[in-house]
């Protein structure tokens, strides 16, 4: 029977550092998706997950069993995003072209059936994406990308981003009200 995330961290904290792994394992791949989402970029995304999975091995000792192991990464995640793009601001705004040579997990998560036409259709609707996420507030746009891109619920959102659940729910419904006009209007404007 598989250990849950608190319990694998306690492990870790007794010394079964090998247990680690089980954690790297397992939130990985929603780590790089929202940190791509926020970064724009592949190869910043690598660098800052890995960075979290240290930084939460270095804090193993603070690790409270009582608070949730996944919004104190996910919290971590954000944290070091932010820390990211204040390095490399200027190039905030840049289109994530590392998205096109590494979207293959993404890619094959999504579709059954991969051709190179459906693979570069998804990759520019990604990087279409992105850069509306980009265009957003940032409290809605992290809601949106811990919601859809790393799978927490509104509870672990609100958690994460210091406020409540409502509040929480509220970011990611205008975050996708404000996405859904910018599509109308992109549709409005090539007609």
């Amino acid at each position: 029977m598989p250990f849950d995330d608190a319990q694998i961290m306690q492990r870790v904290q007794r010394g079964q550092f090998e247990l680690f792994d089980q954690l790297v394992a397992r939130y990985r791949g929603p780590l790089v998706r929202v940190a791509q989402s926020k970064l724009g970029d592949a190869g910043w995304a690598e660098d800052v997950v890995q960075e979290t999975f240290l930084a939460v091995f270095a804090a193993r000792d603070t690790f409270n069993p009582a608070f949730s192991f996944r919004t104190w990464l996910w919290t971590i995640l954000l944290n070091l995003c932010r820390r990211q793009l204040k390095r490399n601001s200027n190039r905030r705004n840049e289109l994530p072209h590392s998205l096109l040579d590494n979207s293959g997990e993404f890619v094959s998560q999504l579709l059954n059936h991969e051709t190179g036409l459906s693979r570069a259709l998804l990759a520019e609707r990604r990087e279409a994406l992105l850069a509306r996420l980009g265009e957003l507030p940032d409290a809605e746009a992290d809601a949106l990308r811990l919601r859809f891109f790393g799978g927490l619920k509104f509870d672990e959102i609100a958690e994460t981003m210091g406020s409540s659940v409502s509040g929480a729910k509220r970011r990611v419904k205008n975050g996708l009200l404000k996405l859904a006009a910018s599509l109308r209007d992109e549709e409005g404007d090539e007609r």
